[in-house]
């Protein structure tokens, strides 16, 4: 709660220093990049190639922890703006580790550095994943579910 009471003064200040208009000039476009970045870490650590889904009895705690969300190996500098959150397989593993002890909790073990691991290159294809293919057990788009499922494209 007090960091809410904080930032609402600290918006109300600003608003009253340079008014509303050149306000939300500078701060709307922070927020959208903000935002933006933030959905695509989240897209693409669990809709990418090879990633594991399974429903309610089939699906095991470490296993898709493990599994079912990717290792985003970034640059250095954006692992420093996204704090580590590129090592989501194990923040899904563990919550409780802080982001500053991830990259040693990855060193630790080699085997966490391959599971799952997409760099910023290859999360572009991750853009046209979308639907679960239970009979596959694979992301597929949305051109390669009409495909299958339309007799005229063939």
């Amino acid at each position: 709660m007090a960091t809410n009471v904080a930032m609402a003064t600290l918006v109300t200040a600003f608003v009253l220093l340079v008014g509303p208009q050149q306000f939300l000039i500078i701060h709307m476009p922070i927020v959208l990049i903000a935002a933006s970045a933030g959905v695509w870490l989240f897209y693409v650590q669990h809709q990418f190639e090879g990633t594991s889904w399974a429903r309610n009895e089939a699906w095991q705690v470490h296993e898709f922890a493990l599994n079912g969300s990717s290792y985003y190996a970034l640059p250095t500098i954006l692992r420093w703006f996204t704090a580590n959150i590129g090592m989501h397989h194990i923040h899904h593993l563990c919550a409780r580790i802080p982001f500053y002890k991830l990259p040693a909790a990855i060193e630790e073990d080699p085997a966490l550095k391959r599971m799952g691991k997409l760099t910023l290159r290859e999360s572009l294809h991750c853009v046209p994943l979308a639907l679960w293919d239970e009979q596959n057990g694979r992301l597929i788009s949305f051109a390669e579910f009409y495909c299958r499922h339309n007799p005229r494209s063939r």
